[in-house]
């Protein structure tokens, strides 16, 4: 038992020194943006008395290693600090702005693991026939498409041309389970992508846990094929997709920052939009906190499972 506890021992501690990189990071990039933040935020004719409150404010007067220390130890107590465009507290932001993204990333991931799964095992028993060659080129077209594009053609085709969905969310406000609707296109978009590599992982692990010596060994035995494909072959090659998976629910923070932008969806994408563009530098710094430790503890969870799926595998620390 020493052996897995001084694994997850170590893991757990990777995990604490990532997160805080994650922190010095983000303060750091947001201290190298170009130009003044309080210039930017006294207006288009400042006056010096103004620029000088903005700054005090901002504690932009003080060193920044202390200023840094400051607000780190503000995160550890759940203080993100305080909007300078509004006044009102981070933590506002991201609650307002958590539902509709958790809402999203929900959706999606409860789709994409039986459609991603499902069409892999499809593949993989249909090796070099036509359905799975039919599966692979459209998952490999599909992935070739960006999320942007494929996001714009869905608008056009199903939206402008057919008129059977909502081309944006606007008007519906945050509570979208109420318009479903509204929900269709943001979630193909987000699904197009993750569900094509996913379907191509699974199918590629799928293939080699069957041609293995164990799955011979067992055909010889008698056992029958649906128990050799879901008991042995299909674990086998989840323990790559369950990383895989873990990635994908990181890239999915990036992918909805676009997804709201293309269909106003009020998130934590939107939010961060337009922090970034009123320069309000506490609520861009809280944003980048929560997603960087968001991947760092879905890295983290993959890592376990992966571990607990393949227990004789060694999965780098």
């Amino acid at each position: 038992m020493s052996g897995p506890r001084s694994w997850i021992a170590r893991r757990l501690l990777l995990g604490a020194a990532q997160t805080a990189a994650v922190v010095l990071l983000v303060f750091a990039l947001t201290e190298a943006l170009p130009g003044d933040a309080a210039v930017a935020l006294a207006g288009d004719q400042p006056d010096p008395e103004r620029i000088a409150a903005i700054r005090e404010a901002m504690d932009l007067d003080r060193p920044a290693h202390k200023r840094l220390a400051d607000w780190a130890a503000g995160l550890l107590h759940g203080d993100f600090g305080t909007s300078l465009a509004s006044g009102r507290p981070v933590t506002t932001y991201i609650t307002d702005g958590f539902g509709p993204t958790l809402l999203l990333a929900a959706l999606t991931v409860a789709l994409l693991v039986p459609i991603g799964v499902g069409l892999g095992v499809l593949a993989a028993r249909h090796e070099g026939g036509l359905v799975d060659r039919l599966v692979s080129s459209v998952t490999l077209g599909v992935y070739a498409v960006p999320e942007f594009a494929f996001g714009v053609l869905l608008v056009t085709v199903f939206a402008l041309r057919l008129g059977w969905l909502p081309p944006t969310a606007v008007g519906y406000g945050t509570d979208l389970l109420a318009h479903p609707a509204a929900l269709v296109l943001p979630v193909l978009v987000l699904l197009s992508r993750p569900v094509c590599s996913l379907a191509r992982l699974v199918r590629a692990g799928m293939i080699d846990a069957l041609a293995s010596p164990y799955a011979a060994h067992a055909r010889r035995y008698g056992i029958p094929g649906v128990r050799i494909r879901y008991g042995h072959a299909l674990p086998n090659a989840m323990t790559p997709a369950t990383q895989q998976l873990a990635r994908t629910i990181d890239w999915l923070l990036c992918g909805v920052i676009v997804v709201e932008a293309l269909y106003v969806i009020p998130g934590l994408g939107t939010v961060l939009m337009s922090a970034v563009a009123e320069r309000d530098v506490p609520v861009v710094q809280g944003l980048a906190v929560v997603f960087g430790v968001t991947t760092v503890v879905l890295n983290l969870g993959a890592d376990l499972v992966a571990r607990r799926l393949a227990p004789r595998s060694e999965v780098a620390a």
